[in-house]
């Protein structure tokens, strides 16, 4: 079968990867010169698959005046003028149950498990170098009513086969000894040896050259302008190169995906969540932590990445636009100062203290610390959109907020899975758009 693939995130990569071993002619299409240029380029870099409790709980509803009144919120949000905007917040505020935030948990913990069982595989199998360490995470806590809330989700994940421990403050410090300068602020931590670490860019960017070997075709720095449909079977992608026929499209176009597929009658719930993150690139060892961690208060997530830590944060529900909001970067290294402030961080107001891009060779060779905005394509209740369309050979990959590097394998096999036409290992209704 002919497959196009739209999108060159880590999500179409993973997808054009899994159709292409699978013997289809694959195609992808991508607006850069390269792949993962966009939200997948500097993401938090923790694969956290026990990590995936959809972020509609009914604890948020307590947390929205903070989120309407405060610029220093983690959670932030910001009015628009954006009838989609108010549409996904109203459904975002409709999952905000207990009962479907556990229902989401258990469909998004199978599609984890999944995606790991696949990266270990694609780990043995192909020769990608991205830092990838199977470093386990620690989420720490400053409230104790907020542990309490972790313990019980955590005893809610045992039943699903998760293992995690609950540590003491003193635990956690003895487990990560980086944490010993805000050691007296932590109550205690979720410990889960299981987790993992890499570098999304250099996975994405890895995997194509594998999709390449396995036979798909990368059309990179191609403008893809639309779908050219008749009746209810899309007959070709319309792009800056021509017309890509095929037997069937996949979207993969994070929350560009939504505009694309409005303009055919395909209403999808995905709005973009920005967020930030910063890369240390030469971290001290003495200093820098080496399990990944995540600061539970402010949101904050550590990943080591060889001699680099990526720090990465913030939820702004803001509109469309990823403009970096500089007060918000601002605010993100002063929390990583001071919570690893033996790291190697330099002085605010150094020359090195902030640069244009994440992962560029120049910032790294100068030792400067390196920024990045990306936008999270998310759904209301966290579930990304896996599946078919009402379109008989339309399908979709997308959606994933912030958890795409996590989930990216999974997804793509399940999208195979259903395009083959295959019984599933897991409830792929779950992840239908019409759910």
């Amino acid at each position: 079968m002919r497959v196009c693939v739209l999108g060159g995130g880590v999500i179409g990569v993973t997808t054009a990867y899994a159709l292409a071993r699978e013997g289809h002619e694959v195609t992808l299409v991508e607006r850069h010169a390269d792949v993962a240029r966009e939200t997948s380029h500097a993401n938090g870099g923790q694969l956290s698959y026990a990590y995936v409790a959809p972020l509609a709980d009914p604890g948020v509803l307590a947390k929205l005046p903070r989120m309407l009144m405060s610029r220093d919120a983690a959670l932030r949000f910001v009015p628009q003028l954006d009838l989609h905007q108010w549409r996904w917040c109203l459904a975002f505020l409709r999952a905000c149950t207990r009962a479907r935030s556990r229902q989401s948990t258990a469909a998004l913990l199978a599609l984890g498990f999944l995606s790991q069982r696949l990266m270990h595989e694609v780990v043995a199998r192909e020769a990608l170098d991205f830092d990838y360490v199977r470093n386990g995470k620690l989420v720490v806590y400053r409230d104790g009513e907020a542990l309490e809330g972790a313990r019980r989700q955590a005893g809610f994940q045992a039943t699903l086969g998760c293992e995690q421990h609950v540590l003491d403050g003193a635990a956690c410090v003895a487990l990560e000894p980086a944490l010993a300068s805000i050691g007296e602020q932590i109550v205690g931590g979720i410990h889960t040896p299981g987790e993992e670490a890499g570098d999304c860019d250099r996975f994405t960017r890895g995997l194509a050259l594998a999709a390449k070997r396995e036979g798909a075709h990368l059309e990179l720095a191609t403008e893809f302008t639309g779908l050219r449909t008749k009746g209810l079977r899309v007959l070709a992608a319309q792009t800056s190169a021509g017309n890509i026929e095929a037997d069937a499209f996949v979207v993969c176009l994070g929350f560009q995906s939504q505009p694309m597929l409005a303009a055919l009658g395909v209403h999808v719930p995905v709005y973009p969540l920005k967020g930030y993150s910063l890369t240390l690139p030469h971290a001290n060892a003495q200093g820098a932590p080496r399990v990944s961690v995540t600061d539970a208060h402010h949101k904050v997530v550590y990943a080591p990445l060889g001699e680099r830590l990526r720090i990465a944060g913030m939820v702004d529900l803001a509109g469309m636009s990823a403009h970096a909001d500089e007060a918000r970067i601002a605010l993100l290294t002063r929390q990583a100062r001071e919570t690893f402030p033996e790291a190697g961080f330099p002085e605010a107001g150094s020359p090195e203290a902030g640069s244009p891009e994440a992962g560029s060779p120049e910032a790294a060779d100068s030792g400067a610390l390196q920024t990045w905005t990306g936008m999270r394509p998310a759904t209301p209740d966290s579930k990304p959109l896996i599946g078919a369309t009402h379109f008989r050979n339309l399908w979709l990959n997308t959606g994933h907020g912030a958890l795409g590097f996590t989930l990216a394998l999974g997804s793509a096999q399940l999208l195979a899975d259903l395009l083959a036409g295959r019984e599933l290992s897991i409830d792929g209704d779950a992840f239908a758009a019409s759910r």
